[in-house]
């Protein structure tokens, strides 16, 4: 057991000497902005989010759910044009910037058209820590269905692993994906603010499915992104790269299980009863077409769960 002990010290002496030595290369510009000084808050909101997903089932177990309908309008609205206005900034400024969508290595100066972008990406990654509102709005209306290992595992690797993209790299090439993810965000926070109304307006929302496509051809896109700039030989952090392509690849997998899951799947196996029971279960269920676990409107159900986790990854 001594020498396990020794080999544990130095695996966490090495790791703390790799994290200051890490801080030597980290970006000036953002160390005073909120939450950015030390991974701790950031660990911290995590932790505690991963601890609501444990304790808040239990806590809402005998009790009645909530219907939040106000606050999820609110809500989901505010999301709209929060990612419209990082959606917009990263336009912008990376336009104002010359950034190439082929190769743009990160600039760590003060000028202001990189420090909008750098401000634009910690906006970014401000919402991804927003978003975990997302699971606990699911949790105080019992909708345990739509809490998938997807969602779950979406909403906290974004979370965390763009507070290191802000410390290192917020600039440069990280606006693509960023600016991307946004964009799908505003039509996937508009997708739910609208839903948030209930059935008289639900049944104008045909082009969910099509939000779950849009997401998959994301993770392609970021995939075809990166790999052009490996190719190309880009000055780029070069791990980066490969973790980054490693990652889309776990919500390509993710993402098309669940797609799977959810539109291709059931359809079939009910296209005898399918006609007559989505009508019935459009009128007396639409304004629980979320919630509601009966066999026509689980793939919807599963489908909003997932895509919203999803979709956050980016």
């Amino acid at each position: 057991s001594g020498l396990s002990m020794e080999i544990i010290k130095h695996i966490i002496n090495d790791t703390v000497e790799f994290y200051r030595w890490s801080l030597t290369i980290a970006d000036k510009r953002v160390e005073k902005w909120p939450l950015m000084d030390s991974p701790l808050p950031t660990l911290a909101i995590s932790s505690s989010y991963l601890l609501f997903l444990w304790l808040g089932p239990k806590y809402m177990q005998g009790r009645e759910p909530l219907q939040l309908r106000k606050t999820l309008i609110l809500y989901n609205f505010s999301m709209v044009v929060l990612n419209f206005f990082i959606f917009k900034e990263l336009f912008l400024a990376a336009r104002a910037a010359n950034y190439s969508y082929i190769c743009q290595p990160v600039d760590y100066s003060d000028d202001p058209n990189e420090v909008r972008v750098a401000a634009a990406l910690w906006w970014y990654f401000i919402s991804k820590g927003v978003e975990y509102l997302d699971t606990v709005f699911f949790i105080l209306r019992k909708k345990f269905s739509q809490i998938s290992f997807l969602h779950v595992y979406h909403h906290c690797t974004m979370f965390t692993l763009w507070w290191i993209g802000i410390k290192w790299v917020a600039g440069g090439q990280s606006f693509f994906g960023a600016h991307m993810n946004a964009a799908i965000h505003v039509l996937m926070y508009l997708y739910y603010g609208l839903a948030a109304f209930g059935p008289k307006i639900q049944k104008y929302l045909w082009w969910k499915k099509y939000l779950t496509i849009i997401q998959m051809i994301q993770f392609h896109v970021t995939i075809g992104h990166t790999a052009l700039s490996l190719y190309s030989d880009c000055p780029f952090p070069k791990w980066m790269h490969w973790c980054l392509i490693g990652y889309a690849l776990t919500f390509i997998i993710l993402f098309g299980n669940f797609y799977y899951q959810t539109y291709r799947r059931q359809p079939r196996r009910e296209t005898t009863a399918k006609p007559g029971k989505a009508l019935h279960n459009g009128a007396a269920n639409g304004a629980l077409s979320s919630s509601n676990g009966k066999t026509d409107e689980k793939p919807a159900e599963s489908g909003r769960r997932k895509r919203k986790g999803r979709a956050k990854r980016d």
